[in-house]
């Protein structure tokens, strides 16, 4: 695959990922594709101290980037954070008010070891893109491109009929 072709100058690395993803997944007739979510200093301003947890601070560009790959049904959206329980109950609720609706919380059942997709996912989840400040996302830059591609995308619609295959040979005797 000439990866050259996704490279756009002043572009963030995580655009070259998501292009890359969409025209992969149309070559290999996919449906779906997985996006993982940080929360804390990804999606949302941190302020570890404040105790009201039901008020999130969302950097420019995040929520309406959320919410506009929320509304595809090709993009299935992972929480992935370490947040308490109680913490990601308030989280889920606030999105969920906000037009933001995630599919699975620090997991994807969709794709598993067990049915043969791509390696071996008994401790880690499957994902095609990760939205992680530790991970070289840098929220105040990047969320307005990711959102300008994903308006440029918004009519490139995979066939419903599409779906990821699970059975490989590859990794089998």
């Amino acid at each position: 695959m000439e990866y050259k072709k996704y490279i756009i100058d002043g572009e963030p690395s995580i655009c070259f990922v998501i292009r890359r993803l969409f025209d992969h997944s149309f070559e290999k007739q996919w449906y779906e594709k997985y996006f993982a979510f940080d929360i804390h200093g990804t999606i949302t301003i941190p302020d570890y101290r404040k105790t009201d947890k039901s008020v999130i601070e969302f950097y420019p560009f995040a929520k309406e980037t959320l919410q506009l790959i929320s509304k595809r049904d090709d993009i299935k959206m992972i929480v992935s954070s370490s947040s308490y329980p109680d913490e990601l109950d308030t989280y889920l609720k606030s999105f969920k008010k906000n037009d933001i609706h995630f599919d699975y919380l620090n997991e994807n059942p969709e794709i598993t070891h067990s049915k043969g997709s791509f390696g071996y996912y008994q401790k880690k989840y499957y994902f095609n893109v990760m939205f992680e400040d530790k991970a070289g996302f840098r929220p105040y830059d990047d969320w307005e491109a990711v959102y300008n591609l994903m308006l440029e995308y918004s009519d490139k619609l995979p066939d419903k009929k599409w779906h990821i295959k699970h059975k490989e040979n590859y990794h089998k005797d």
